[in-house]
């Protein structure tokens, strides 16, 4: 996402943005910023892969243009260049080795390759670097070229994690074209992005175990605003500068009056709802406060500005969250509804934890003394159709009231 925001800076200054999506080089995998080759993708996964990945850009840049023209006085989406999102498979379809190798192979200098930040230091490795790896940074190099020379493209925008790769790029745009003698063409260029880190300095990512995907099906409104609700005073600056669209002016505002009264969070609020309305909507960022309100009581504003409806689509897909018909917990008590929600195995689990202080309804602590039937509407919130069972500190099942 940091790197995607670089480029739709660009898409918003009226450049033509052109995101590429590996079809060919996701079979080969880059080796920057990486200890161990890459596993190979089946070619169904990969192509399972790409096309999840192209759907999810085309997103990110509509929805980018709307939350910008929020923020962006006299912005208009429709007028902005239609972002072109192409696959690199495009243009190795049909191409030989020994046609990339005539082509391609012949401008590269090995000593220029070995020398890259992510060769050397795989080289250095016990596991040692495969030719397939070292190769990459020619594929992605001629991507550049074929851009350049095709698309009119004069600038690779990465994460500071593809300098070499990017500036291998440029390398190649520059011998290619001084070999066909084209003495007056336009220079290439390459822009790289510090990447979003954690507090002690390591990537987000899939391999490091802490991702969030910008597909709501693998992390959902709620969870990404609940991520950045729980950034850390240290980080929250950086990222409202990183990851939003807000004037500088109005970040130093928000730092200073987030300075005079850090337990209320202002900070982590607003990043929380910018980054969720950039990634889902104005609609994503009212489900995610929504969610949030019945799981902690938040006090944003209160449950009563919500509608049955919208917990419902708050919740809608979340495996938290449990639909009953209410003749199937009109009488029971919390042991019973914490059983049927499948937050406790049995009733005794449910008393075990009761006495341990570990069972909450609605916020409220359960003790085992409290097992009377729950009232259709007094016990439940929403209009009498949400009720919130936790256990443990995070563990959280919400029930649903179907007539």
């Amino acid at each position: 996402m940091v790197t995607l925001m670089g480029l739709l800076h660009f898409h918003l200054a009226g450049h033509q943005a052109i995101p590429v999506v590996g079809s060919a080089t996701g079979m080969i995998g880059d080796p920057s910023g990486r200890s161990t080759e890459r596993a190979a993708l089946e070619a169904q996964e990969l192509a399972q892969n790409v096309s999840g990945i192209e759907a999810q850009l085309q997103r990110f840049f509509v929805r980018g243009a709307e939350y910008a023209a929020g923020r962006i006085e006299g912005l208009v989406p429709a007028e902005l260049q239609q972002v072109r999102v192409l696959r690199n498979g495009e243009w190795y379809s049909g191409m030989g080795v020994l046609e990339f190798l005539g082509n391609v192979g012949r401008h590269a200098r090995i000593g220029m390759m070995m020398a890259r930040d992510s060769v050397r230091t795989r080289l250095q490795s016990e596991q040692g670097i495969s030719f397939t790896e070292f190769s990459y940074q020619l594929l992605q190099a001629y991507d550049f070229w074929y851009l350049y020379r095709h698309h009119g493209c004069r600038i690779q925008v990465g994460g500071s994690d593809q300098w070499g790769n990017i500036t291998a790029g440029t390398d190649l745009i520059h011998r290619m074209c001084s070999s066909a003698g084209e003495t007056n063409a336009e220079a290439a260029y390459g822009l790289t992005i510090p990447l979003l880190t954690t507090a002690s300095g390591a990537k987000f990512g899939k391999s490091a175990g802490n991702a969030l995907w910008l597909d709501e099906k693998r992390t959902s409104a709620f969870d990404v605003y609940q991520f950045f609700v729980r950034t850390t005073d240290g980080d929250v600056e950086k990222h409202l500068k990183q990851l939003t669209l807000l004037p500088l002016e109005r970040i130093s505002q928000t730092m200073v009056e987030h300075a005079r009264a850090p337990e209320r969070f202002l900070a982590q609020r607003l990043l929380a709802a910018e980054v969720t309305e950039l990634l889902h909507g104005a609609a994503g960022v009212r489900q995610a406060k929504c969610a949030t309100e019945v799981l902690f009581g938040a006090g944003e504003g209160g449950e009563q500005q919500f509608t049955a409806q919208d917990f419902a689509q708050a919740f809608a897909g979340d495996r938290r969250m449990v639909a009953v018909a209410r003749t199937q917990v009109a009488g029971l008590g919390i042991d019973a509804i914490a059983v049927l929600a499948g937050a406790c195995k049995s009733k005794a689990e449910a008393a075990r934890l009761a006495r341990g202080g570990g069972l909450y309804w609605n916020g409220r602590a359960v003790s085992n003394s409290k097992w009377e039937p729950c009232a259709d509407n007094g016990d439940f919130v929403g209009g009498g159709t949400i009720g919130v069972i936790r256990t443990g500190k995070a563990n959280h099942r919400v029930v649903r009231i179907v007539d």
